[in-house]
């Protein structure tokens, strides 16, 4: 039995699809990146609030260190959270990519 070959159609109908997930996923990742950015810049303005507020030969150094191990937490969580965005949006697109090839 003869299976019929893949009409131009077709060919052209995937590289729309690859062409619009790439274009999805570089506005993602631009996002992802303008995000972050913008996380480090009120990072890096949260220690300077904190260096004026609890200055490092204060009186109580321990609550300054408090106070920096929450931002860093903190920070961390974000970035955590990004991640586990980025991992979701690349996993939803692999299976969006592999529905369209079956059909």
């Amino acid at each position: 039995m003869a299976t019929a070959a893949p009409s131009k159609d077709a060919g052209a109908s995937d590289r729309g699809a690859v062409e619009k997930t790439t274009e999805l996923s570089e506005q993602v990742l631009d996002q992802v990146k303008e995000s972050q950015e913008s996380a480090l810049a009120a990072v890096r303005r949260f220690m300077e609030s904190v260096d004026e507020a609890l200055p490092p030969h204060g009186e109580n150094p321990s609550r300054r260190q408090e106070v920096i191990d929450s931002a860093l937490e903190m920070s961390q969580r974000l970035v955590k959270t990004q991640y586990d965005f980025l991992t979701g949006v690349v996993h939803s697109a692999g299976e969006a990519l592999g529905a369209s090839e079956k059909k």
